[in-house]
């Protein structure tokens, strides 16, 4: 939904029932000063039904409809699903009244177009551009969805009706003040020209999650830095610019959202999947966007107050009504625990005073058996969307904090 004059604009959108679902592609107004709806008639080709589509106005009063998605039913039980990546404008040739006449118009956009997504945010951003940030491309299967979520940025220059994507800079006088440290000590006025070199490579951030049930997610973001950050060896990132030489940024996500303030653009939460579980996000970060020099952590994420989307309402309804069936599933699920509880035993304690790195060197081996024996000869590691889950590790912490927990 978008603001256009003086009324509320709304396109498309689906409604799914128990048997059947439905995509639309109509169009409907709501006028500010009468509050009452209408559904507009607009003339020519206009996009195909579809949810999940972002909308942006122009400067001259028209609506951009980008991307979306949709699914169709191929089969008895068989659905397959469509991420649009078309872009169209609803044009009125009036003053936005109600009785005026809207057209549909199909745009060809050049540049560099986002890679095929469906749950990105959108926003307006000054010069007359509208960015696309995030989302996720799932590839679907028969009985499986694997995807990759992003966190990259998409400019959408009106005007010119071009794509192009956002780029970090990288703070600009940081960056000259300790590189004329290192050209006079130790390069040498020569050694200048390697400095504007093109970027060598992408700089790989590693961060631990710890959920609270202790399961530990290794997320693995491989980022581009700035040009001149890159151009510095592995030697001299480590021991002189530190944390400097690597550029924070949010980790991939879908369903995030956007604001944008005096040029500032903020982004919170979202959602991103390791293997079978969501994850909600509460983090908040902001980047100016006449720079686009570095992200700012405004709030970081707190592993504690993420929240695991498992489980349903109805399926905590359905394991109420199964708790209340009779004695015999409470007796079954007593013999399970304890069965558990005497499988646990056999694993690897840990001893007083040691340190989770060093629980995972000492029972590593062990873990490794417990995982192949359980997924498969084959199974080194579960991908999830974003980066890797590698699945010994994995138990092994999280039988490390089950234990200190219980201690």
């Amino acid at each position: 939904m978008v603001a256009c004059k003086r009324q509320l604009i709304i396109f498309g959108g689906f409604h799914e029932s128990a048997r059947d679902y439905i995509y639309y592609n109509d169009v409907y107004a709501f006028n500010l000063d009468s509050f009452t709806w209408s559904k507009l008639a607009p003339s020519g080709i206009g996009p195909a039904p579809r949810s999940g589509c972002q909308m942006a106005t122009t400067p001259e009063g028209g609506i951009i409809i980008y991307g979306g998605y949709s699914k169709q039913r191929i089969k008895k039980d068989v659905d397959k699903g469509t991420l649009h990546t078309d872009m169209f404008l609803l044009k009125t040739e009036g003053a936005g009244r109600e009785e005026d006449k809207w057209a549909w118009s199909r745009l060809n956009p050049s540049g560099v177009k986002p890679t095929p997504r469906s749950g990105f945010s959108t926003a307006i951003g000054p010069n007359n551009r509208s960015l696309l940030f995030g989302g996720v491309h799932d590839e679907e299967e028969e009985e499986s969805i694997e995807g990759d979520f992003f966190n990259d940025i998409y400019f959408y220059d009106i005007g010119k009706k071009r794509w192009f994507p956002g780029q970090l800079k990288g703070p600009k006088s940081e960056k000259r003040k300790r590189r004329r440290g290192r050209q006079g000590e130790v390069e040498g006025a020569g050694d200048e020209e390697m400095e504007k070199q093109p970027p060598q490579g992408p700089v790989e951030i590693v961060k631990e999650v710890v959920a609270e049930d202790g399961t530990v997610m290794t997320i693995k973001q491989v980022i581009s830095g700035p040009a001149e950050e890159k151009e510095r060896s592995e030697s001299e990132e480590d021991e002189e610019d530190g944390a400097l030489g690597q550029q924070v940024e949010p980790c991939p996500r879908s369903n995030a959202m956007l604001a944008v303030k005096h040029g500032v653009l903020y982004v919170y939460g979202g959602m991103f999947e390791v293997g079978d579980r969501q994850f909600t996000l509460s983090d908040l970060y902001s980047i100016d966007l006449h720079k686009m020099e570095e992200w700012k952590v405004l709030v970081e994420m707190d592993p504690k107050a993420q929240e695991w989307l498992e489980e349903s309402e109805s399926d905590e309804e359905e394991d109420d009504m199964e708790g209340a069936e009779g004695g015999e599933e409470e007796e079954e699920s007593s013999e399970e625990e304890s069965e558990d509880e005497g499988g646990e035993e056999q694993h690897p304690s840990v001893q007083p005073d040691e340190k989770h790195a060093d629980y995972l060197s000492r029972t590593e081996q062990y873990w490794i058996k417990l995982a192949r024996s359980n997924m498969g000869p084959d199974a080194k590691e579960k991908k999830g969307h974003v980066g890797s889950w590698n699945i010994h590790p994995a138990l092994q912490s999280a039988k490390y904090y089950m234990l200190r927990a219980q201690a």
